[in-house]
């Protein structure tokens, strides 16, 4: 892991750059020779942070109102032909 750091100056004028640096790690912002800042990829401070991505399932979960409702599909009733491949 790489920790790149641009000073407040060099940030103001290429954002861009500081971004594409997260690739290979933090990048640290800093006013006046001192850190002041951590700049990260989202998926790296969810990592720090010890979250995660919910999945499909725990957001469809997480909708309130959703209990005891009966679902019941009826099965799917599909013929495939065959390919012309002539």
């Amino acid at each position: 892991m790489t920790v790149h750091t641009f000073s407040s100056r060099d940030f103001t004028r290429d954002v861009g750059a500081a971004k594409r640096a997260t690739a290979s790690g933090p990048v640290f912002i800093t006013d006046r020779g001192r850190p002041a800042y951590a700049l990260l990829k989202i998926e790296d401070y969810f990592e720090l942070a010890g979250h995660h991505e919910a999945s499909l399932l725990e957001v469809m979960d997480a909708i309130p109102g959703g209990m005891g409702v009966a679902f019941e599909p009826t099965p799917l009733q599909m013929v495939l032909a065959g390919a012309d491949l002539s």
